[in-house]
C-alpha cells in the first residue's frame, strides 16, 4: 500500500510541479519568440530532469516508502544532470535565433 501511495505522490509531483514550471518556461519562451512547435520539447525534457534530481535528492526521504534503495544521487551525477537541464533550457531561444541563419 505504501508503494502505491508513493507512486501516486510521484505522479502528483511530476504532474502539478511539471505543469506549473512548464507554463512559466513556455511563457518565457513565447515572449522571447521561440518556435514552440519545433523547440518546445527541449524545455519539457529539461523540466523532467530537474524534477528527477529534486525527487531523488530531497523528496524521496519525506514520502511513504521506507524500503531499500533510498539514497541520494552522487554529487557528480546531480551536477551533470542539472547542467544538461540548464543547457536544454537555454537551447530553444538559441536555436530559434540561429534558425534564420541556416535557412
Amino acid at each position: 500500500m505504501r508503494v502505491l501511495l508513493e507512486l501516486l505522490r510521484i505522479i502528483f509531483i511530476v504532474g502539478i510541479a511539471g505543469a506549473i514550471i512548464s507554463a512559466i518556461v513556455n511563457g518565457i519562451y513565447i515572449n522571447l519568440g521561440v518556435n514552440m512547435n519545433q523547440y518546445g520539447w527541449l524545455g519539457s525534457i529539461a523540466i523532467l530532469i530537474l524534477l528527477f534530481v529534486w525527487y531523488r535528492n530531497k523528496l524521496q526521504f519525506s514520502g511513504w516508502y521506507s524500503g531499500k534503495g533510498k539514497e541520494k544521487l552522487p554529487k557528480m551525477v546531480s551536477r551533470i544532470l542539472i547542467l544538461c537541464s540548464l543547457f536544454l533550457l537555454c537551447a530553444p531561444p538559441a536555436l530559434s535565433m540561429l534558425q534564420p541563419i541556416f535557412q
